[in-house]
């Protein structure tokens, strides 16, 4: 089946600008911490407009490519955030970067828009981070009242 499907061509919107360029740990060592971090998505000029009434919202979703993905084949399954001790599982059962298409999303708080800008807080991106597409955060459509998790998920 695989060489059945077609490949795709996608077109950046924009970057990321963030202070980080190690999507594990800071300059000084320490673990990154991307929920408080505050970085920019600099979209392309000629999208500027497409962002009009983004401002009304207080969250919004990004989706980006992991562009310091390792090439090669993705694995099939994987020890969810690389840690052992957790059960080997299905990879599209997991977060792991590590995949066929190496898409990344985050729902981040929208600071501020200043024209083609957009600062954000929570985007586990580094800097030069390709940018794919934004949407709005809607609760009735991005959350779901009954969702449920496997018990390896909410152990440490």
């Amino acid at each position: 089946m695989g060489s059945e499907l077609p490949e795709m061509r996608l077109k950046a919107i924009g970057t990321v600008r963030s202070e980080f360029n190690n999507p594990h740990r800071k300059e000084n060592g320490e673990k990154t911490d991307f929920d408080q971090m505050v970085s920019e998505i600099v979209i392309d000029p000629e999208l500027s407009e497409a962002l009009d009434g983004l401002d009304g919202f207080s969250h919004i979703i990004v989706l980006y490519w992991i562009h310091r993905h390792r090439p090669g084949k993705a694995p099939t399954r994987v020890h969810p955030r690389g840690n052992r001790a957790k059960p080997l599982t299905g990879l599209f059962a997991t977060r792991s970067p590590h995949r066929p298409n190496p898409i990344g999303k985050a729902t981040v708080r929208l600071l501020r828009r200043q024209a083609n800008r957009l600062t954000v807080e929570g985007l586990d991106a580094i800097d030069g981070t390709p940018v794919l597409d934004i949407k709005p955060y809607i609760p009735g459509y991005d959350s779901a009242e009954d969702a449920r998790v496997p018990s390896w998920m909410t152990r440490p």
